[in-house]
């Protein structure tokens, strides 16, 4: 008997917000059990480990993981070589009857995984605020009239897309799987499920700046010297961040404290460049997004084993 394969499930947020822990965490908590596919660009480097957080190795033992030190530091590695790589982890762990659980990462990544980025209009927020006024029922009427194909694929209780799509057909006279028709063609038997992690600013930056701390603490700038004294580095993997800074530091260009100092900077301006890409993605797929401030990446992980439930309502056994 042929069995419908678990969705892969997306473990989306900004850089220090506990991706990491949430998919170790679902992974074991998610019936059958989930394995976890790294979507990190500079993950797939080996000996590059404190510098990229790669997962430690108490963290690969916890839950199996994949796409990890694929290539040495001196080879070049493309987003093509990725995506191969991970449709066919995806589909072995399917194959398992398992949950394949994407830790992003890269956000090139994860969006050629998907099949491209929709082009669509920005949030109207006048207009949300109107729709926000209608009946549950009338959206989805609404949006069954308007845009058919789309209500096929939006779960009636997903107040969030039903809004985004009505919303793109009354600003643009077009509806959304229309313009989702290039994700279509990638894609049009994935099942997707996205679960996102919110940080306000201020914490997550002081998450990023206690990180980095942590990896200097933790005998960065050794690895950095050391791959550095072998010549192991290449073109990309010495522009990955915080590696480019502590070998400008050994190359004498700055001081180890310019160099810590620019890492926590360029961190903090990274994470505020995947909030912006994570706000236009939030209402293009299935998606939870979850605030992530002040809570244990246990109760994290049950709101989002909850969304997986109510979403995936009948999971194979």
């Amino acid at each position: 008997m042929t069995t419908t394969p678990r969705p892969a499930i997306f473990v989306l947020g900004p850089t220090a917000g506990g991706k990491t822990e949430l998919s170790i965490e679902l992974a074991h908590r998610l019936p059958g059990g989930g394995e976890c596919c790294c979507a990190d660009s500079m993950q797939v480097y080996r000996g590059m480990d404190i510098g990229t957080a790669k997962p430690t190795d108490s963290e690969q033992a916890a839950a199996p993981h994949h796409l990890l030190d694929l290539v040495d530091p001196g080879d070049s590695f493309s987003v093509d070589d990725w995506l191969g790589r991970a449709r066919t982890c995806v589909s072995n762990i399917q194959a398992e009857n398992k949950w394949p659980i994407l830790v992003g990462g890269t956000n090139l990544y994860i969006q050629a995984f998907l099949g491209g980025f929709m082009e669509g209009p920005e949030p109207d927020e006048s207009l949300r605020a109107q729709l926000a006024e209608i009946e549950p029922g009338e959206l989805r009427s609404e949006l069954e009239r308007v845009d058919p194909a789309a209500a096929e694929r939006i779960h009636p209780n997903d107040r969030r897309r039903t809004v985004r799509a009505i919303e793109v057909f009354r600003l643009t006279g077009r509806p959304i799987s229309e313009m989702q028709v290039q994700w279509a063609k990638a894609d049009a038997n994935m099942d997707v499920l996205i679960i996102g992690l919110n940080w306000p600013v201020d914490v997550i930056n002081g998450r990023i700046n206690s990180r980095v701390g942590r990896m200097m603490e933790s005998g960065f700038l050794d690895e950095v010297q050391h791959l550095h004294e072998a010549g192991s580095f290449g073109v990309q993997s010495r522009e990955a961040l915080g590696y480019k800074q502590l070998l400008e530091h050994l190359e004498g260009g700055c001081s180890q404290e310019e160099a810590v100092e620019q890492i926590k900077i360029l961190s903090r301006r990274f994470a505020k460049q995947q909030r912006t890409w994570l706000r236009r993605f939030q209402y293009l797929w299935v998606g939870h997004w979850i605030d992530a401030a002040g809570k244990t990446t246990e109760t994290i992980a049950n709101e989002a084993l909850a969304f997986i439930n109510s979403n995936h309502a009948a999971p194979p056994s």
